[in-house]
């Protein structure tokens, strides 16, 4: 479909996921109600124009403003990533104060075929493991049991033996959560500047240069995206009432 051209056709109510629209151009079209949920939208170089209109610094700074804090997610220093870290796990607190006021179905909930809240927490244990533990430590069986990898991961020929078929309880993905946080914490705490700049192997592009700095900002980010995604769902789980 790469270059296909559309005209006079009717897409209302239709829905893209896991799509390369880069650089694609609409022209005449009615874009009222559209959704788009792009991770990559701020990093350096993007652009969204509607209109003429270049809106990424608009969509920054409303995400600034929901989500205080992730201002600090490139932190180039230990004591900004100290921070940044400080950031994330204060913003995570507050989203499990919200969830735990809410009905008791809602950690798993799926809104839209996406994770529920539970399977994220699930799935940023995973990321901490492969990040922290597997590339930046070198733990050779780095993975809980407990995490949740993301979707075609044993199809792309990864080994899932790791992991715990089944639903677990909350109590006990809380737990695993807890201390994987407690695990990024305690590494930070001891980091120095010169181990910034220590060389990694990327784990899913070995040819991919990698360093210490780069694979915690991997981290931050996979909390940032994973938190503003389920805010996102919990929003709409209030909403259907």
């Amino acid at each position: 479909m790469h270059g296909a051209r559309f005209k006079d056709v009717d897409l209302s109510g239709s829905r893209y996921s896991d799509c390369i629209l880069t650089d694609a151009v609409m022209r005449g079209v009615d874009a009222r109600g559209i959704d788009i949920d792009d991770p990559w939208l701020l990093r350096d170089g993007g652009v969204l124009r509607v209109n003429g209109v270049d809106v990424v610094p608009f969509v920054r700074d409303q995400l600034l403003r929901r989500f205080p804090g992730m201002a600090l997610m490139r932190a180039a220093d230990p004591e900004g990533l100290r921070a940044a870290w400080a950031a994330v796990e204060h913003a995570w607190e507050s989203t499990l104060e919200r969830v735990a006021a809410m009905t008791a179905g809602t950690i798993g909930a799926s809104v839209d075929g996406e994770w529920s809240f539970a399977q994220t927490l699930r799935h940023l244990v995973m990321a901490t493991d492969i990040w922290l533990r597997r590339t930046i430590l070198g733990i050779e069986a780095p993975f809980h049991p407990l995490g949740l990898p993301f979707d075609g991961y044993a199809e792309a020929g990864y080994d899932a033996s790791a992991f715990a078929p089944g639903v677990p309880e909350y109590a006990e993905v809380l737990k695993a959560r807890a201390g994987r946080l407690a695990m990024v914490r305690e590494f930070l705490a001891e980091l120095d500047h010169d181990e910034l700049g220590e060389a990694k192997q990327n784990p899913w592009n070995p040819e991919s240069s990698e360093n210490t700095r780069s694979c915690l900002h991997v981290i931050l980010l996979e909390e940032w995206e994973h938190l503003r995604f389920a805010v996102r769902d919990l929003d709409a789980l209030e909403n259907r009432g």
